[in-house]
């Protein structure tokens, strides 16, 4: 996540760790320090969704906070770390509310989001069905966990690939290579079938 100059990415640090500690106060001090960017994280995912989804990005942002806040025996090490796991939260809310809207509608119309490297959240025609990119990540992460992260902090996070190195403890490098892999095989899974 691009910070803010006027905000000291080491001030969310601090706030996790006090949270971990025990502080329950600390994670009330960090909403308004990560807000913006949950927000912008919230954005991006929706801005791929249908135009009558019943989710908006305050009700996106205020599911995933109250998820993040049941993490509390997470043991969180960096501000980036905390991005990454938000990316896991609002990937499980919009799976879990495409599958629930699926089942409504008894197989109706799939959610579509795009699978793109600009993650500008953008609606494109290159845009795939949420159910079965979620299937095609939990192939991925039994066979290559790390591959399945790095989508999901680039994907749904929106996470630079500096920050995804981060939250991952793995090189720059190591993340390009990942994410070019993931993006590979999430192609070859979600793809049209050959003729």
């Amino acid at each position: 996540m691009e910070t803010d100059p006027g905000r000291d990415p080491d001030q969310v640090t601090r706030l996790l760790m006090d949270f971990a500690g025990g502080d329950r106060s600390a994670f009330d001090r960090l909403m308004p320090l990560v807000y913006e960017d949950l927000q912008g994280i919230a954005h991006r995912r929706l801005a791929g969704e249908r135009a009558d989804h019943t989710l908006d990005t305050r009700a996106l942002v205020h599911e995933a906070w109250i998820r993040m806040v049941d993490h509390a025996t997470v043991d969180w090490q960096s501000r980036a770390h905390f991005y990454a796991l938000s990316a896991g939260v609002i990937r499980r809310i919009l799976v879990d509310h495409a599958r629930a809207r699926a089942r409504v509608k008894r197989g109706g119309e799939a959610i579509r989001v795009p699978l793109r490297d600009d993650l500008d959240g953008a609606p494109t025609e290159s845009a795939v069905d949420l159910l079965a990119l979620d299937e095609a990540l939990e192939a991925l992460g039994e066979r290559a966990p790390r591959l399945r992260r790095v989508v999901e902090c680039r994907f749904f996070g929106g996470m630079s690939v500096q920050d995804t190195a981060e939250a991952l403890g793995v090189s720059l490098r190591t993340v390009e290579r990942d994410w070019t892999r993931a993006k590979a095989y999430l192609y070859r899974a979600l793809g049209p079938e050959p003729a």
